[in-house]
């Protein structure tokens, strides 16, 4: 397949050539965090599940920081491809590679010492605090090689490769998963083992995946002229600010409402852990979407075929519509069957009765974040970023003002009630911005 796909063939056909790796690759990567959850959750203890749960609010939020900040440099990196400016798209590649290694560092360092009293000011239940704070020990020790891998991944799909990282996330699950299994089932090691399990798998993939970003450069024409050029990062740091924003705007509310929800104890915790990592699987094919859409119109403003852009969003639009029926259909009629896949036998009715009430209703709603991320995709390929920053502000005051002020009166369930608000606000404000033309004239 030709590089230049995203600007020669249909918009359909373009998007969902790009689009399909990623949402197979990411899928793997989430089906082997469902793994690490359901088997702690089955073979260690449901106080163990709460405990990964618990930090997964938390270890998202460096997760988006990553997948955002590589978007935004990868847009740049879309439009030099697109212009054929090849020597200064190599320039802004190792650009990106050595910020996020160096921002990587300061976050692991202050992951470490800040982890455990973040966990304890999410009122984090008492019985699994130990356990998630030594998860997060874990996980810190390894951030750089998860900015690396998906700085990386990022990188290959700027330049119309996005089967390469398809490639190494299918490998990285299948040994993350052997691993866990081995660390847990047979070495005895509780939520440890699923922690070192995951770093080492990223720690491989991310140095292999490098070996290969480095020969595919080499393979085409034009010098660079640094290895790092102050002006590529700013540049890249005007996009990929509010792209971290974006991208971090459910794990930073899911962070502050995880407070909410640890107050009702570690079996709802459980509940709802189980049911947010059948969510997170749940979203892999919309914001597959939105980061193709963005890709999509970096390369065509860049080639100056605008015109593709309102196409490329019409058949964005289509994909979600197909994606939503599918997703709804199998959250109503699996949704018990999905939830002990983490529980087990073992698992309480509380924990149990979360989790289905989660994806029952959440199932009815995943149409609308699929249109936000479409939107959101085309303004931040066309680095038109402020009403789309509004945008995601707003969606993150919503869930968060609705879930702390109403849950603690009604219930647990204002939690989910909150979430297709935000994400419909969120798309209203986004669309209303898309059709004003500003982006355009960027």
């Amino acid at each position: 397949m030709d590089n230049d796909y995203l600007i020669k063939k249909p918009p359909l056909q373009a998007l969902f050539l790009f689009a399909l790796p990623m949402i197979i690759g990411n899928l793997f990567q989430q089906t082997y965090t469902m793994v690490d959850s359901a088997i702690v959750g089955r073979y260690v203890s449901e106080q163990a599940l709460a405990a990964v749960g618990a930090s997964y609010a938390l270890t998202n939020i460096f997760i988006c920081v990553a997948i955002g900040g590589g978007i935004g440099a990868s847009v740049i990196v879309s439009r030099y491809f697109g212009a054929k400016e090849y020597g200064r798209m190599k320039t802004a590649v190792f650009t990106a590679l050595l910020s996020f290694l160096g921002i990587s560092l300061v976050l692991g360092i202050a992951g470490l010492i800040l982890g455990k009293q973040i966990m304890i000011w999410l009122n984090t239940p008492a019985d699994c605090l130990d356990m998630a704070s030594e998860y997060l020990r874990i996980y810190f020790l390894g951030l750089p090689f998860l900015f690396m891998y998906n700085v990386l991944s990022a990188m290959f799909n700027a330049l119309g490769k996005s089967r390469i990282p398809l490639y190494f996330l299918i490998f990285s699950s299948i040994f993350n998963v052997i691993l866990d299994i081995i660390m847990v089932t047979k070495m005895d090691m509780g939520v440890a083992g699923v922690a070192w399990a995951t770093l080492i798998a990223q720690g491989i993939s991310a140095v292999l995946s490098f070996g290969v970003l480095l020969k595919n450069l080499k393979g085409l024409e034009g010098k660079q002229k640094t290895l790092f050029d102050k002006m590529e990062l700013a540049e890249m740091t005007r996009i990929a600010i509010p792209s971290i924003l974006q991208q971090s705007t459910v794990s930073i509310g899911m962070m502050l409402v995880q407070s909410v929800v640890n107050g009702f104890g570690s079996e709802a915790l459980a509940g709802f852990s189980a049911a947010m990592r059948i969510e997170s699987i749940c979203v892999v094919p919309m914001s597959a979407i939105g980061n193709a859409v963005s890709s999509f119109t970096a390369q065509n403003i860049g080639a100056e075929r605008k015109d593709r852009v309102v196409m490329g969003l019409h058949a964005a639009s289509k994909m979600v519509i197909v994606c939503s029926v599918v997703i709804c259909f199998f959250l109503e009629v699996f949704s018990h069957s999905m939830i002990m896949l983490f529980l087990g036998n073992e698992g309480t009715q509380i924990a149990l009765f979360t989790g289905i009430g989660y994806l029952t209703f959440m199932g009815w709603f995943f149409c609308f974040i699929g249109f936000k991320m479409a939107v959101d995709g085309l303004l931040r390929g066309a680095g038109d970023m402020k009403m789309f920053t509004v945008a995601n502000l707003v969606n993150l005051g919503i869930r968060v003002i609705i879930a702390v002020t109403c849950a603690p009166r009604f219930g647990i369930a204002m939690v989910w009630y909150a979430v297709p608000v935000g994400w419909f606000a969120n798309w209203v404000i986004s669309y209303a911005e898309y059709r004003t033309g500003k982006w355009k004239t960027l």
